[in-house]
C-alpha cells in the first residue's frame, strides 16, 4: 500500500508521468495504470487450498497417539517434532519430515490456542551473546540427580555452547561465562541475559537495572556490555530460549549417564561442536561452523581469563574448620579462632590469610559434612598425641604404604603414637617426600626404629660436600719449620709484661 500511495501521490499531486514512474520503480505502465484507476494493489486470489503431501497408511493416528503420550509426561521429558519423526521412521514410515512437523504444530495450536507473535530479530557479527539456565536430569556415578545448565549461543553464528553445573550459585556463573568465551575464543560486543539475583540485583519501575558488582567485575574485565531483557519477555532472547528446548532433545533425551560431571561437560563440549555441523538457518548453503569462523576471526581478544570466585570472611572455629554452603573445610590449626577469607569457586575452595593461601579444597556439594585435611591437624598432635588414634581427621588418613606400615608397627606397641606423631613433626620440618623416601629405605633395611628413620632423613638432607680437588692444588710451604725454643719464652715473656 506504500507503493502505490507513493505512485499515486506522485502522478496526482507532483504532476510526474506514467514513463518516469514506470522507470522509477522498475513496474511496467500498465502496472501503474491500474494503481491510479484503484487505490489498492491486483490481489491474486486462490482458487482451491494448496495441495499438501498427507501421512498415510495409519501414521496420522500414530502420531496423534504419540502426541497424546507426550502431553502426559512432565514438560521437559516431552520429545520434539524430530524425535517423533524419528520414531516413526523406526517404525516403517517412509515420508519426509515437513509433514510430521505440520501435524505436530497443527496439535499443539489446537491444544493451545493460535501462536503467539513476535517481532523477527537480527544480530550482526559479533554484535550478541545470548545466556540462560536450564535444568535437567542426568545419571552421574549411577545416581539419577538434576543439573543446572548454562545455555550460550552467538546470535548472529548461532553457535552452541552448554556446560553443566550442580547449581545456579554466582561462582557457577563467573565460571560459565570463562568457559564460554574461552570456547568460542574472543569476547562479543553484549551479552544478552535474564534478571537473576546472581546478576542483577535491582529493577527499577522505569526499567533500569543494578548489576550485582561481581558480575559487573566480570563484564568490565571482559568489556561487555551488559543487557538485560524485560522481564518476562523471553522473546528478547528467543534464540538461547528456543536451543534450551532443542537441546534438551538431543542431549537430554533419554538422560545421559557419565561417571562425573567433568565427563558429562567433556561430553557435551564434543556435542556442541558436533551440532555446528547443521546448516545455518539464515545462509542455508553454509554451517554454523563455517559462518562462526568467520565471526570468530572479528571477536576481541580475549586476553587473562576471569578469576571467577565470590568472596566473604569467615571466622575460624576452634576445631580449625571453616563453613560455607552448609559444609565444613579445614584450615592450619595456627589460624583457629582468626578471620580468613574464604574464595569459593565454582569446583574448588580456596583460604586466604593476608595475601597468602592458607589452604585450598576441593568444592563439595552434599550437605553438613566436614572434609578434613590431616596435615592441618599435625601441629595440635605434639600436644595431645592421643587424638591420633580416634581424631575425626584421622580415622581414613591416605599415608603412603611405608608409613602407613610404619604407623600400624608403632601404634600395635605401648607409646607408639608420641613416637609416630614425632615422624609427622619431622615431615612438616623437612617435606613429607623426605619423609616418605626414609620410610621406604627404612623398610627395605627393617629398621622401623625411630632413631633409625631421623637418621636416614638427616642422611637425606644433609649438605653434599664436594671433594677436594687433586693434592697437587693445595698450598705448599717455601720454607721448612724448624724448632725454636727461645721463641715460646719470648711469647711468655710478653704475656707477663705489664700494660
Amino acid at each position: 500500500m506504500e507503493s502505490v500511495s507513493k505512485i499515486r501521490r506522485w502522478i496526482l499531486v507532483e504532476g510526474r508521468s506514467i514513463r518516469s514512474v514506470a522507470r522509477a520503480t522498475g513496474l511496467s505502465r500498465n502496472t501503474v495504470k491500474k494503481y491510479l484507476k484503484d487505490n489498492s494493489p491486483p490481489s491474486y486470489q486462490r482458487q482451491a487450498p494448496p495441495a499438501r503431501h498427507k501421512l498415510c497408511d495409519g501414521f496420522d493416528t500414530r502420531l496423534q497417539e504419540l502426541f497424546e503420550q507426550d502431553q502426559k509426561r512432565p514438560r521437559r521429558e516431552r520429545r520434539t517434532a524430530q524425535k517423533l519423526y524419528e520414531q516413526l521412521v523406526s517404525e516403517g514410515y517412509t515420508g519426509s519430515y515437513s509433514p510430521v512437523q505440520r501435524f505436530i504444530r497443527d496439535l499443539k495450536r489446537a491444544d493451545t490456542g493460535s501462536g503467539d507473535a513476535f517481532i523477527p530479530l537480527h544480530f550482526a557479527a559479533v554484535d550478541a551473546l545470548q545466556f540462560d539456565w536450564s535444568e535437567e536430569r542426568v545419571v552421574l556415578g549411577g545416581v539419577e540427580q538434576k543439573v543446572k545448565v548454562a545455555h550460550f549461543r552467538l546470535c548472529h553464528s548461532r553457535k552452541p555452547f552448554v556446560v553443566a553445573y550442580p547449581g545456579e550459585s554466582q561462582e557457577m556463573v563467573l565460571d560459565a561465562f570463562v568457559r564460554a568465551l574461552s570456547f568460542y575464543g574472543g569476547v562479543p560486543r553484549r551479552v544478552i541475559i535474564d534478571n537473576p539475583k546472581t546478576m542483577v540485583t535491582y529493577v527499577s519501575r522505569s526499567r533500569d537495572r543494578i548489576f550485582h558488582p561481581r558480575f559487573l567485575a566480570l563484564m568490565n574485565h571482559y568489556v561487555m556490555e551488559p543487557v538485560a531483557c524485560t522481564p518476562a519477555s523471553g522473546w528478547e532472547k528467543g534464540q538461547v530460549e528456543n536451543q534450551v528446548q532443542f537441546l534438551r532433545g538431543r542431549l537430554f533425551a533419554p538422560m545421559p549417564a557419565f561417571d562425573d560431571l567433568d565427563g558429562l561437560n567433556d561430553w557435551l563440549r564434543l556435542r556442541c561442536e558436533e551440532l555446528a555441523n547443521r546448516a545455518h538457518p539464515e545462509q542455508s548453503t553454509r554451517t554454523i561452523a563455517e559462518v562462526f569462523e568467520d565471526e570468530r576471526a572479528e571477536l576481541r581478544p580475549l586476553g587473562r581469563a576471569f578469576d571467577g570466585y565470590v568472596e566473604k570472611t569467615v571466622r575460624v572455629r576452634s576445631t580449625c574448620l571453616v563453613q560455607y554452603a552448609s559444609n565444613r573445610y579445614s584450615v592450619p590449626s595456627q589460624f583457629a579462632g582468626q578471620h580468613v577469607s574464604l574464595r569459593a569457586y565454582a569446583s574448588r575452595i580456596v583460604l586466604v590469610s593476608g595475601q597468602d593461601v592458607i589452604a585450598e579444597h576441593k568444592r563439595r556439594f552434599t550437605r553438613n559434612v566436614s572434609y578434613f585435611e590431616p596435615w592441618h591437624f599435625v601441629p595440635l598432635l605434639d600436644r595431645k598425641p592421643g587424638a591420633l588414634r580416634d581424631g575425626a581427621p584421622f580415622v581414613d588418613w591416605q599415608l603412603p604404604d611405608a608409613m602407613h606400615r610404619i604407623r600400624e608397627h608403632y601404634m600395635a606397641g605401648k607409646g607408639g603414637d608420641r613416637e609416630f606423631v614425632d615422624l609427622l613433626l619431622l615431615a612438616q620440618d623437612h617435606g613429607i617426600e623426605v619423609v616418605e623416601i626414609a620410610c621406604d629405605l627404612a623398610v627395605e633395611q627393617n629398621t622401623l626404629r625411630l632413631p633409625a628413620i631421623v637418621n636416614l632423613i638427616n642422611q637425606l638432607v644433609e649438605p653434599v660436600i664436594t671433594p677436594l680437588g687433586e693434592p697437587y692444588t693445595y698450598p705448599q710451604l717455601t720454607m721448612r719449620p724448624e724448632a725454636d725454643c727461645k721463641r715460646y719464652e719470648t711469647l711468655c715473656s710478653a704475656e707477663e709484661a705489664p700494660a
